[in-house]
Order: structure tokens, then C-alpha cells, then sequence
């Protein structure tokens, strides 16, 4: 006779489990150590945005919000949106505030994708793209980004492989989380001629789209010729402002689009925190000086990290967006007698007091990125200068 209940998890999550960044966060609790895993500020976001959330508290805006979002939010992201990316869109059909930019992804999927479609994905990638494209039955077709002296890239040929009478889709994330890379405009244009050629729709996922560095510049593929009608442009509140504990984000899309996406969100969440849209209501209208504050200071932290790990032995080119630098960590490894990515992440916390995360789990097979390592730098200069303190004694 047995005892117990056995595993009840649903197959399409068995390939899955627990998330790296929960494991790399115990250990880096465990021991104490500076944690530059995880993608999240350790510093608070702008007073603008939390007293207008106080604001709506005190005015008794704490019922549902509508399930498109609040028509204050939606407002403001359209004019976000036609500032930013020169995306002109209408408020009441075409934008939908959803439970941070996570949520945003799982409901343009689960509402646009049937099971069996294929959608094209470029790798290393967001964990949380391959699980909501297996909530959706999907099926996903790599293309690898390569490694270049110039930063990370994809091949064209690979690229127009990847694409069949099946595919639904391609997803892209610009600037890229974990290589840092800005699409250019001549990649965007490549993609979006395949997409015109397969009738397959751009689900464009845009939370950096703000924090790009040194000459380059974001666009976003909806500005391409051909491509306003058939994108979703999918973004948050949560890196521009700091404010990822806040979940707010939206999906922009045309009228068509966005009546998929609604069907699925309704049912996912339905609405977010009312007086949280209204914060972020404010901070879109008003918090330009926010940003530029924010842009300078991951500028000197993207730098004094990236120097003292060159220094280290790692090699990287320096990302042109995000907050992440993905480098290569095998001179680093060979001499500590270790070998992957995984190995690497597990010695640091105990060994050198530093947490970071291996992007091989990003990669539809992992020892294409198990030469790397990926390290945020959106943290204080003081954690930054502390991480740095660590590494070099443990690796100097």
C-alpha cells in the first residue's frame, strides 16, 4: 500500500521546474552574498509615481480596475508610445495594461496561438517564453544569437530557415535580455520581411526600450513598413522606473490583435492594482527627468562592472541595452578547475560572496550557453563597488 499523493504537475511544465533565478536567489541568501543575479533594482523607484499611487488611495480608487486597464494608464501609454516609438495607437482599442510585461507575453500568446503554431524565438531567451508558448501548445524554432567581436547576433540564414508554412509568429526583445544587444534597423527590417512573406505576426517584447546606451538607438519592428497591423508591442513600467515590484505592464497591438489578447487576460487577471496605474499614469507623463537620471547612473555601473571583470579574465563587449552583461567565463573557469556556466554560479555565492546567473538555461540547448555568464548591474555603485571588492579577492 502506498502512501502520499503522487506529482500532479501538469507534462507541459515537467520540462521546467523551479526557475534559475530562485535558485541562484537561495544561494546567494544563503550565503550572504551580493546578489547580481536576479534583474531588479536595490534601490527604490521615483516619489512622482508612488504619491500619485497614495493619491488614488486617498481619493478611494482601490475597486477593479476596467479589465483593459484604467482609461488614465491607457491614455498615458499612448502618448508613451507615440513619444518613445512614434507608435500612434487608440487607448480604448488598442492598448491593454496587464499584470506586468510576464503576463502580457502569456496572454498574447494563450489568446493569438492555437496548438501546433510555430513561432520563431531567438535564443538565449526569457525563461518565461518557452513555458507560456507550451501553455499555448505552441511550438518554438531557435535561432541562436552568436557571439561577435561587435556583440551578439544572429545569422540571416538561420534565420529565414527557421521560418515554415507553420509559423504563427516570431518573438523578438529588443533591447535583448541577457546579450544586451539593440536590434538594428536593418535586422528589424530582415525580420519583417519574413514575417510579410509568411503572414506570421511580430510579438515584440520591449521593457528595455528606455535603457539603451552610447549611439544606439530602440525602435521598435510596429515602425517598419507592413508591420503596424500585424505586431504586438509588449512592455512595463517596471524597468524604466524601477518599479518591477509593481507587475504593470501593457501590450499595444492593433484591433484585432487586441481582442485575443483580451480574451485571454480577462480570464488570466483581469485587471491590476488600480491605484499602481495610476502611479505609473503619472510617471509615463512626467517622469522623463526620472529616466535620464536612471540611464546615467547604469552607465558608470555597467562600466565599473565590466572593467573589473575584464580585469578578472572575462571577455565581453559591452551591452548596448538592458542591464545585463553576458560574458565569457572559460579563462576565469580553466583556472578554477571548473567547467560550465552552472558550476560557475554554484562556486561564486559560497567561494566569492557574488551571485550570478548561467544563461544556459536560456538556450534550447544548454551547452550553447554554458560558456557564459550573465551579471546585472541595475544595483547601487555601492553593491556594485562590494561585488566587485568580492570577485577580485576570490578571483585576482
Amino acid at each position: 500500500m502506498t502512501t502520499g499523493i503522487t506529482s500532479r504537475t501538469a507534462e507541459r511544465f515537467a520540462p521546467f521546474g523551479t526557475t534559475i533565478f530562485s535558485e541562484m536567489t537561495a544561494l546567494a541568501n544563503t550565503h550572504r552574498a551580493v546578489n547580481l543575479s536576479q534583474g531588479f533594482p536595490d534601490f527604490d523607484g521615483p516619489d512622482l509615481g508612488k504619491l500619485g499611487a497614495i493619491e488614488a488611495m486617498n481619493n478611494a480608487r482601490n475597486q477593479y480596475a476596467p479589465m483593459p486597464g484604467t482609461p488614465e494608464l491607457r491614455h498615458a501609454i499612448a502618448g508613451w508610445a507615440a513619444r518613445v516609438n512614434k507608435i500612434d495607437c487608440n487607448p480604448d482599442r488598442e492598448i491593454t495594461v496587464t499584470s506586468g510585461c510576464t503576463e502580457a507575453i502569456a496572454a498574447t500568446m494563450l489568446g493569438l496561438l492555437n496548438p501546433g503554431d510555430e513561432v520563431v524565438v531567438f535564443e538565449p531567451y526569457y525563461d518565461s517564453y518557452r513555458a507560456c508558448l507550451a501553455m499555448a501548445g505552441a511550438v518554438p524554432r531557435f535561432v541562436t544569437m552568436h557571439q561577435t567581436p561587435e556583440g551578439f547576433g544572429y545569422k540571416p540564414e538561420e534565420l529565414r530557415a527557421a521560418f515554415t508554412s507553420s509559423t504563427r509568429a516570431v518573438l523578438i526583445n529588443t533591447p535583448h535580455n541577457p546579450t544586451g544587444t539593440v536590434f538594428s534597423d536593418s535586422q528589424l527590417r530582415e525580420i519583417s520581411a519574413l514575417c510579410i512573406e509568411h503572414d506570421a505576426i511580430a510579438i515584440s517584447d520591449e521593457v528595455y526600450e528606455r535603457l539603451v546606451y552610447d549611439d544606439y538607438t530602440h525602435q521598435s519592428i510596429a515602425t517598419q513598413p507592413g508591420m503596424r497591423e500585424r505586431s504586438i508591442v509588449l512592455s512595463s513600467s517596471g524597468k524604466s522606473f524601477s518599479l518591477t515590484g509593481w507587475k504593470i505592464g501593457w501590450a499595444i497591438a492593433p484591433e484585432e490583435l487586441t481582442r485575443g489578447i483580451r480574451s485571454a487576460h480577462q480570464f488570466l487577471t483581469f485587471s491590476v492594482a488600480t491605484p499602481l496605474q495610476l502611479g505609473v499614469a503619472k510617471l509615463l507623463e512626467n517622469g522623463e527627468q526620472e529616466i535620464n537620471s536612471l540611464l546615467e547612473h547604469y552607465k558608470r555601473t555597467r562600466s565599473m562592472l565590466a572593467e573589473a571583470l575584464q580585469e578578472l579574465g572575462f571577455e565581453l563587449t559591452l551591452p548596448q541595452g538592458s542591464y545585463f552583461i553576458l560574458a565569457d567565463h572559460r579563462r576565469v573557469t580553466d583556472r578554477l578547475g571548473l567547467k560550465t556556466d552552472v558550476d560557475l554560479c554554484r562556486w561564486l555565492p559560497s567561494h566569492a560572496g557574488v551571485a550570478a546567473i548561467p544563461p544556459s538555461a536560456f538556450y534550447s540547448n544548454p551547452e550553447n550557453g554554458s560558456h557564459l555568464i550573465r551579471f546585472a548591474f541595475c544595483k547601487q555603485t555601492a553593491t556594485i563597488e562590494e561585488a566587485i571588492k568580492r570577485l577580485r579577492s576570490a578571483l585576482g
